[in-house]
């Protein structure tokens, strides 16, 4: 009997645990379905069920939800492909498989991306998403053939922006902008310019020539005028000249340079001492910060044109009796990347407004004063050109004005008249992209000045044309 009791004892204490057991599981996969609420009224196994229902209702919701979003993709006006981590495309909606010329939108048997659209730059641009978990943007330009290796068919070039984004499993989807629009408005502009600065190049060199005539020969009483006239002339003359530098740089540019062996150092001293006339008016002082000898293959003329406009804006924009400073490093190659030479130029105006720092490499671009910061309580304003407004005349009868120092054009910035057009710095980053460099603009922690950075490769590539990738 008492062998009895004791066998009895322990299987009840076995089932209880077991009950623990189950039921401590059962609060766990409650939990995980987010239904640990229920009426606690209700068995666990009926619990458990409504858990499960719930659950499944859950699911077709979402499911519901993934449908619609997946039918919304897929008659979106711009192209989505989604690829899996060995970049197999699983599926793309109707403006991918039209404008890469997909044929199997959603395959069974999924194929690779690289099959489906040749382009190694969006393979690079995916893995980039992927090994780095982040969002991912590029430009190029693919030039799509038709895959028939008998009668192969050259099909327009598309000039496509890319955006990738990691998703789970290490999948990445891809957004496709086609800028082929927005190429073609930038070449026709560009076209345009380029004609009418031909067209203007002619008659504004007769007008010089005749003003020079004449502008001795005048009564000393309007002679000033004519010296108003030759500067306006000269002013318009220089815009035209810059127009068409620009043009021919965003055509050809590669082919526009001359590489040679150049030492930077003596170049950036060499342009400080060419704007001497300028630095000594203002009492502007020059801190240069770097080696005496840093060679690259480059084009020294045009490089030479890079420091001055650089230089030149700093000096403008910068206060009296400030300092401008220039900075050279060679920077350390990484993950086989050439070696290059990085270029600071730094001063101490008012830097650049902050919601437009990203145009300010755009031509004709020309920051509003008024909405400029202030540096010791006066407006004004620092981007690589500025409105053409003149001061207003001083009018000594209602019809007649009178000038006593005629002036160009131009806006007053720290106590200067600037006669920018707003092509400098626009002019420098196709000079720059045309060495296979970049350049960035922001505005410097410590000066609040502008701060403009600009790497070279020591010896640059040949690439593609501006033109096709910084305007596309």
């Amino acid at each position: 009997m008492l062998a009895f009791i004791l066998g009895l004892a322990i299987g009840l204490s076995l089932m209880a645990g077991q009950q623990i057991i189950f039921s401590q599981r059962l609060k766990q996969l409650l939990g995980a379905f987010g239904q640990e609420n229920l009426p606690p009224y209700l068995s666990q196994t009926s619990r458990l069920f409504m858990a499960a229902a719930q659950q499944k209702r859950r699911q077709q919701e979402l499911q519901t939800i993934l449908s619609s979003v997946q039918q919304l993709i897929n008659f979106a006006p711009i192209a989505y492909l989604q690829v899996d981590r060995d970049n197999h495309l699983l599926w793309c909606n109707q403006e991918a498989s039209r404008l890469v010329e997909i044929d199997d939108p959603s395959p069974t048997t999924p194929r690779l991306l690289l099959e489906q659209v040749r382009s190694y730059d969006l393979d690079q641009l995916i893995e980039a998403s992927r090994k780095q978990q982040a969002i991912q943007q590029r430009q190029w330009v693919i030039h799509p053939l038709k895959a028939d290796p008998l009668n192969p068919v050259s099909r327009k070039s598309l000039y496509l922006m890319g955006y990738a984004i990691p998703l789970s499993d290490d999948q990445v989807g891809v957004f496709l902008e086609n800028r082929q629009e927005i190429v073609q408005l930038a070449q026709q502009r560009d076209r345009w310019v380029s004609d009418v600065a031909h067209e203007l190049k002619t008659p504004l060199t007769s007008i010089r020539l005749v003003a020079e005539m004449i502008e001795t020969r005048v009564d000393p009483s309007l002679k000033s005028w004519v010296q108003r006239l030759l500067g306006e002339v000269i002013h318009l003359s220089n815009l035209v000249h810059d127009l068409l530098d620009l043009s021919r740089l965003e055509r050809r540019a590669s082919q526009t340079l001359t590489l040679t062996s150049t030492n930077l150092p003596p170049l950036i001293h060499k342009a400080w001492s060419s704007l001497e006339p300028i630095t000594e008016s203002k009492n502007v002082q020059f801190s240069y910060v770097g080696p005496q000898t840093l060679e690259l293959e480059a084009d020294q003329t045009r490089l030479y044109r890079v420091l001055i406009n650089l230089l030149d804006n700093a000096i403008k924009y910068s206060p009296k009796a400030s300092a401008i400073q220039v900075r050279l490093t060679q920077l350390v190659p990484q993950d086989n990347e050439p070696p290059c030479a990085c270029l600071e130029v730094i001063d101490t105006g008012p830097g650049f407004p902050d919601d437009e720092i990203d145009q300010v490499f755009e031509r004709f671009y020309r920051a509003d004063p008024s909405r400029t910061r202030p540096i010791n309580n006066e407006a004004s304003g620092f981007s690589s050109g500025r409105s053409l407004i003149s001061n207003a005349p001083v009018t000594s009868s209602p019809n007649v004005p009178s000038y006593e120092n005629p002036s160009p054009i131009g806006t007053t910035v720290n106590g200067n008249t600037t006669s920018s057009c707003g092509l400098g710095l626009a002019i420098v980053r196709q000079i720059v992209e045309a060495h296979a460099g970049s350049v960035t603009a922001q505005n410097h922690p410590e000066t609040q000045g502008a701060w403009i950075k600009i790497t070279l490769p020591l010896k640059p590539s040949p690439l593609v044309s501006p033109s096709e990738i910084s305007h596309s």
